[in-house]
C-alpha cells in the first residue's frame, strides 16, 4: 500500500482516488502534514521538524512506498526534497495537478505523478 505524503492542501476523494488509479495500487494510505512556516526562523529547522512530524522511523523511510504533494512555497519545497532525499536514499515521486479547464469554482485534477529519481537518473546521462 502505498503512502501519500501531503504537504499542501487537503485532497479531494476524486484526487485520491486518480493518485490510487495513476499508481495502481488497491489501496491508498494518506497522511495530510500542515505546512505552515514562521518566516523569521530557519526553513531548514523547520523543514526537518516537518519531516519528522510524519513519525516514520529510519527504516520506514528507507522501505515504504512513499509519495509526496509538496508544499505550494517553492523554498520549502526544495528543502523538503533535500531532507526527504537525505531520509529515503532517493527522490520520491512527487504529484503535479492542473487546474479541471471551466471549471466553476476551480477545481483541480491530478495530472501526473512525477518520478524524480528517473528525472534525476535521466540528467546524469546528459552530463558533459
Amino acid at each position: 500500500m502505498p503512502y501519500l505524503l501531503n504537504f499542501s492542501h487537503p485532497l479531494t476523494p476524486e484526487q485520491r482516488a486518480q493518485v490510487q488509479h495513476l499508481l495502481g495500487a488497491a489501496t491508498l494510505e494518506v497522511i495530510e502534514i500542515s505546512t505552515q512556516f514562521d518566516h523569521q526562523r530557519t526553513f531548514v529547522e523547520q523543514t526537518r521538524a516537518l519531516a519528522d512530524s510524519v513519525g516514520f522511523t529510519p527504516e520506514q523511510w528507507q522501505t515504504l512506498p512513499i509519495v509526496v504533494n509538496l508544499p505550494a512555497l517553492n523554498v520549502i519545497a526544495a528543502c523538503l526534497l533535500a531532507e526527504l532525499h537525505g531520509r529515503m536514499g532517493y527522490f520520491p515521486p512527487i504529484l503535479r495537478l492542473r487546474p479541471v479547464e471551466g471549471a466553476l469554482p476551480p477545481r483541480f485534477e491530478v495530472a501526473e505523478v512525477i518520478n524524480l529519481q528517473q528525472v534525476r537518473e535521466e540528467a546524469r546521462q546528459r552530463r558533459a
